[in-house]
């Protein structure tokens, strides 16, 4: 399965690939740092799965799920953050993406649940 990364945070891209590495059947095939940079990468990588921090400078995580969403039909969009997930529900309702996580419980495990959850969406 192959995963875009798009994070502001170079620690939390490494770490992010690195879960994803760790992950049986997942590959990161690229990693973004803002969302003008995900939806160019977006042309060039075709990712089946998008891990989009919702917080960053320019395009944010959730104007950038929103294009994704429109303009790429098959990926699945999966937000990120270290925020209280409650105020942005309604938001990430509306933007396309399938899930909100926060970034202390990536894991392997949860990669590999919520692509098994949600990945047949895409």
């Amino acid at each position: 399965m192959s995963v875009l990364i798009v994070d502001d945070s170079a620690p939390f891209r490494r770490a992010a690939r690195a879960v994803v590495e760790a992950t049986p059947g997942f590959v990161a095939v690229g990693e973004a740092t803002s969302g003008e940079e995900a939806l160019l990468a977006m042309k060039d990588l075709d990712p089946r799965l998008v891990l989009l921090d919702v917080s960053m400078g320019g395009i944010d995580g959730i104007e950038t799920a929103r294009r994704i969403t429109a303009g790429y039909p098959g990926p699945t969009v999966v937000l990120i953050s270290v925020n209280d997930p409650a105020p942005l529900s309604s938001k990430v309702q509306t933007c396309g993406a399938v899930a909100l996580v926060d970034k202390r419980d990536f894991s392997p495990a949860l990669l590999a649940d919520l692509w098994a959850t949600h990945g047949s969406a895409a």
